[in-house]
């Protein structure tokens, strides 16, 4: 069985060290050694100057929520993961969806001006599959209204745009380092900041607001644990490996349907990145083209994803709001299989079976 992503495991006796060194201290979470350690790399790592790790990127939209103190409406894309909305309505907040531009399949900064009006507190924006947004036109617009920029950054780690890291932009960018993810920690995620005050205060936040015997406002537990921060210690030698190799096999998949003739629609990538294969999403004609290949993948042992899908403005908890684009791209993608133990080998045979089913059809 080939799946659509498979966590990436270092050498046992790696991870095995960190987890005796954290066993033989009895300190397994509440700010251990370990994570300390991990953030202190990773903030090198993004070159940023402010970095919290916490238990999941969820977390981390939720504490940029409640650190810039959102209220009303919030400005967002309806192409990206759930938690991206849910979260914010988890927190009472009210999405106003702008539709994305096709080819990036990002928000489209063109189109976000005309939605925004004195109840909109904010704009969120995803950096889909590590593909930058278009950040100086949506900084513009932000400084324009005097509103902050949440990038959900879930993607993007490892991803590069005109030499700085995407979680150098936006007012808060928020990470997810779960195992699904090229670099991962098993569970975790993370906020990343210029502004020490924001900072400060998702610090106090992530553990309960205590600020020593005080407590320094409303907080939630947000931690991560020793045990997580061993696995993100014991794969961080191999970040540039992991790209590397996710690069090679992009370029693989490329070239066989190039080869074969096959004219899947890729995403466009941002002038000025440096990507981070994060994803391989294709684009087909239509629905029906995209129910055969899922079909014929599945019935050879292959699992795809349909990511995303639906678009964000139909799941039924938000009023719908029309999405063209949107709701076009999020019928007619799909994500093949891409990790670090992938094969060349098994790229032939899903790129094998792709090919197959669309030229002959049944």
């Amino acid at each position: 069985m080939i799946p659509v992503t498979k966590p990436f495991l270092p050498p046992k006796a790696e991870f095995d060290k960190y987890v005796t060194e954290a066993w033989n201290r009895n300190w397994l979470t509440n700010n251990g050694p370990l994570i300390n350690q991990l953030e202190l790399k990773l903030k090198d790592y993004l070159g940023i100057p402010h970095f919290l790790l916490l238990l999941n990127g969820t977390i981390a939209l939720q504490l940029a929520f409640k650190a810039l103190g959102l209220k009303g409406k919030f400005i967002t894309t309806p192409f990206s993961y759930i938690a991206t909305v849910s979260s914010a309505v988890w927190e009472g907040l009210e999405p106003v969806f702008v539709d994305i531009d096709p080819e990036t399949f990002n928000i489209d900064p063109d189109q976000i001006e005309a939605k925004i009006t004195k109840d909109v507190s904010c704009i969120v924006a995803t950096h889909v599959f590590g593909n930058p947004c278009q950040v100086e036109a949506i900084e513009s617009i932000a400084l324009k209204y005097n509103i902050p920029v949440i990038y959900d950054a879930a993607h993007s780690f490892g991803a590069r745009y005109k030499d700085l890291s995407l979680m150098s932009y936006g007012t808060i960018s928020t990470l997810s380092l779960h195992a699904t993810k090229l670099y991962h920690m098993t569970e975790g995620g993370a906020v990343a900041t210029n502004d020490p005050d924001l900072l400060k205060k998702m610090a106090f936040a992530r553990n309960f607001g205590h600020k020593g015997e005080t407590f320094e406002g409303v907080g939630i537990n947000g931690k991560n644990s020793e045990l997580h921060a061993a696995m993100g210690l014991a794969n961080y030698p191999y970040i540039s490996q992991i790209i590397d190799k996710r690069r090679e096999l992009t370029e693989l998949y490329d070239l066989i349907f190039k080869q074969n003739n096959v004219n899947l629609r890729r995403q466009r990538i941002l002038d000025h990145t440096d990507y981070n294969y994060a994803y391989y999403p294709v684009v087909f004609q239509d629905e029906e083209e995209v129910l055969r290949v899922v079909e014929a993948l599945e019935g050879n042992y292959i699992h795809p994803r349909r990511y995303f899908f639906p678009s964000l403005n139909k799941v039924p908890y938000v009023p719908y709001q029309e999405m063209k684009n949107s709701e076009n791209l999020s019928k007619r993608i799909l994500c093949l299989p891409l990790y670090y133990d992938l094969t060349e080998s098994d790229v032939d045979y899903i790129t094998r079976v792709v090919i197959r089913t669309l030229k002959y059809k049944s």
